[in-house]
């Protein structure tokens, strides 16, 4: 009774409209996976080589499959609306958890048992609250009831396997055996996540709302490259130390090649993608949403997270005072910096071949070139290094500009189109409110 009678209150959940749009509250949700980003960066920022990579990638999967899980609650019901954002609050304030104790989950438990717990208490509880959405989604109907077991398993094993990850290597007696454990518990934990929205196929659900599916996922990706602004950012230090030339001269071309970035799916591949979408319907929908949006974004922002990486160390290298212009980046700065552009460019071709089912010249003469530039920018000072990236990623956005300019207009053309005439409608409907008939003023 009691239960029912907040629910009362606070008003019921509300299904997704055909239509729909991110609300609010989503973006609100958002400032948590801003942190996520960060914190996953400035953890393996301070620990840079293989095995930290590998651990921020494994926190990084499983942080994403909790995205994608909470993205298609949000393809049933309004995030923002009724009840829901109370529970969402609580699903916050557990991923906020896993977040801070994100950079422990590694760490060895014999000296810290506190952060690895966070880390697999704050999962099962992000977990449980987005099961509790399904269980109100499908309370009415049967046949989704029977659907939802379908996760049953994944759901399960996931969360027991995290905290058996937190608490079994503090038993074992060699360290080293203990660790070994710990990291293929995880991994055991994302192939079975990404595995099961494999075999699961459509996982019994739907995308009712094209726009909202990819302007959630639209939003997120600018999220994961304001990462990369903030560790451009970071790495110049011009906070605690005077500004130099060198220094302001790579934040611009940091900025520079990451706008263009920015252009390269934001322009054409983007706006295209949401309207094969839009135009694709039943179980073809939910498997292009799940294929390109669902696992291949995954490939995008874990480039854009190793490519921030890079251009951090590199920035750093040339802001420090008294570090000469000439030297060259060390480390794995230059690789890291050049495959996460590799990657995200990657991803993004694939994006591209699942959604539109074309491949852009130019991009795979971009990818051949920064393939090509490694061997030539691990020998290049700092700054030339950044230099010569950004020149590939602004080339390929001037012949995308030139050579397609008819694609482009297009495009926009069709885009134009569709928003008038979604806007013509909204006139029509709120008209109504004023009395007046569609079409007058």
């Amino acid at each position: 009774m009691g239960d029912q009678a907040w629910r009362g209150r606070l008003g019921p959940a509300v299904g997704i409209a055909p239509g729909a749009r991110v609300d609010k509250f989503e973006i609100f949700f958002d400032l948590v996976f801003v942190f996520s980003f960060f914190n996953i960066a400035r953890s393996t920022a301070a620990n840079l080589n293989g095995t930290g990579l590998v651990h921020a990638l494994l926190v990084l999967a499983v942080l994403w499959w909790c995205w994608v899980v909470h993205t298609v609650v949000a393809t049933r019901i309004r995030i923002g609306e009724g009840f829901v954002p109370v529970l969402m609050v609580a699903g916050m304030a557990a991923l906020f958890s896993f977040a801070v104790a994100m950079p422990q989950a590694f760490v060895n438990s014999r000296e810290n048992r506190i952060g690895p717990i966070v880390v697999a208490v704050s999962y099962v509880v992000i977990r449980a609250v987005h099961l509790a959405l399904f269980l109100h989604i499908v309370r009415d109907n049967p046949a989704e009831r029977r659907q939802l077991l379908r996760y049953a398993p994944e759901l399960t094993l996931s969360t027991v396997l995290l905290l058996v990850a937190a608490l079994l290597p503090a038993h074992l007696p060699d360290p080293g055996t203990a660790h070994l454990v710990r990291d293929a518990l995880w991994v055991t934990v994302v192939l079975l996540q990404y595995g099961t929205g494999l075999l699961n196929r459509t996982w019994g659900w739907e995308v009712t709302s094209a726009e909202h599916w990819t302007e959630r996922y639209d939003l997120i990706l600018i999220i994961a490259l304001g990462e990369s602004v903030i560790s451009v950012g970071l790495g110049s230090d011009l906070l605690s130390q005077p500004a130099t030339w060198p220094g302001v001269t790579a934040g611009v071309l940091g900025i520079v090649f990451t706008a263009a970035l920015w252009w390269a799916h934001y322009d054409m591949i983007g706006p295209a993608a949401r309207i094969a979408l839009h135009a694709t319907l039943g179980r073809a929908r939910v498997l292009m949403a799940r294929d390109a949006y669902a696992y291949l974004y995954l490939l995008m922002i874990t480039g854009i997270i190793t490519f921030a990486l890079g251009a951090e160390g590199i920035m750093h290298d040339v802001a420090e005072p008294g570090v000469p212009i000439t030297e060259p980046a060390h480390g794995p700065d230059v690789p890291m910096l050049f495959g996460g552009v590799i990657l995200y460019l990657l991803g993004n071709m694939l994006f591209q071949l699942r959604t539109l089912r074309t491949l852009l010249w130019t991009r795979v003469a971009a990818l051949l070139a920064l393939i090509a530039s490694v061997p030539i920018a691990l020998s290049l000072p700092g700054l030339a290094t950044l230099g010569l990236l950004t020149a590939i990623c602004v080339g390929l956005v001037l012949a995308e500009v030139l050579l397609m300019s008819d694609a482009r207009q297009t495009l926009r053309a069709a885009v134009f189109e569709e928003r008038t005439a979604h806007e013509t409608h909204e006139a029509a409907y709120r008209a109504r409110w004023h009395g007046q008939p569609p079409g007058t003023t």
